[in-house]
């Protein structure tokens, strides 16, 4: 059996290290070796990978996509490459865009590179659906044109642009997911569902921000793996992928079903002033993804939601610090 070396950056944060965790696992891949290449800037903890560490097929860089000489060093000696690395947080991004220039754009390409100087098989970029852009009806399929609307949209928009030039302009097999958003344990408690939960059980107010009526398709990070997997393994190159969840909310039913699991009422949210250039809907069209790979996904959301609350009501070790350490904004 041919074993298949791939490098995973940003492998420490969420969504990667959940991706690590389930290839690794006892269900996950045995024709897989990886190593994680991840900062551990705020959103990153090595506590997130325990569950592999003592794993013969993995093994933990802590570095920087920047670094080129680094990047070299290892891309050299990977097949493969699945890129999570990212600044991702819209409010951090419209108080500090430099840092998502950098990371999202300037690493990515640095990245990119490495992969054509050694031949890489594939490159997996991970992106969002937050490059479409808002869309008042309707759902954005592949082939929309990207209009991002926030430091931290553009600058990943920019990076799935410079992903497929280096598959159009030199032949690199590159393929590109966008996602909507995930939610799952093992989630940085600055976005919308962690920093709710986590506040609400500790029985503080949650800031809800405008009218409420800001609507996004939520998608279990399981169901997000298993269509990362699919494009990584059977995906053509030069495509992009949609991946979503089906479990389309306003912010204000995604608050109402919060409260209901944590047992809180509406006198535990703050309406707060709207962040600037907030997009009002998000969606995306999954056809293609489930037309050529058979992806679906498995999880009923309010079950796992439920499942999610009750992760971090049992985790508090693991959140608590990292809530102190960042000083996780709204």
């Amino acid at each position: 059996m041919s074993v298949q070396a791939i490098l995973v950056t940003g492998g420490a944060g969420f969504i990667g290290s959940h991706y690590v965790r389930t290839l690794l696992g006892p269900h996950g891949a045995d024709d897989v070796r990886i190593t994680v290449l991840d900062k551990l800037t705020y959103a990153g903890s090595l506590t997130n990978l325990a569950a592999v560490r003592d794993s013969s097929r993995f093994h933990f860089v802590q570095g920087d996509i920047c670094d080129g000489q680094l990047v070299d060093e290892l891309v050299a000696r990977h097949d493969q490459v699945v890129h999570f690395a990212a600044e991702s947080h819209v409010d951090r991004s419209i108080r500090h865009a430099g840092d998502f220039v950098r990371t999202n754009v300037a690493g990515t390409q640095n990245l990119l590179e490495a992969a054509l100087r050694y031949g890489t098989d594939t490159f997996v970029q991970v992106s969002t659906d937050e490059v479409y852009g808002s869309i008042e009806a309707g759902s954005w399929p592949e082939t929309s044109p990207l209009s991002p609307n926030s430091p931290y949209s553009a600058t990943k928009a920019a990076g799935d642009l410079v992903a497929m030039a280096y598959y159009r302009t030199h032949g690199l097999d590159v393929r590109v997911t966008r996602c909507s958003n995930n939610y799952g344990p093992h989630q940085f408690p600055e976005k919308m569902i962690p920093l709710f939960v986590t506040r609400l059980l500790d029985g503080a107010k949650v800031p809800l921000y405008g009218d409420g009526g800001n609507v996004r398709d939520w998608l279990h990070v399981d169901d997000h793996v298993q269509g990362i997997e699919l494009v990584r393994r059977g995906g053509r190159a030069g495509q992009v992928y949609n991946i979503g969840g089906g479990a389309e909310l306003s912010n204000k039913e995604l608050t109402q079903l919060l409260l209901d699991v944590c047992g809180d009422g509406w006198d535990s949210v703050d309406y707060v002033a709207d962040r600037k250039g907030h997009d009002r809907r998000y969606s995306v069209d999954c056809t293609k993804i489930t037309r050529e790979l058979g992806y679906r996904p498995a999880r009923d959301f309010e079950t796992a939601l439920a499942a999610t609350v009750g992760w971090y009501r049992e985790n508090r070790a693991w959140w608590e610090p990292l809530r102190k350490r960042a000083g996780a904004i709204a």
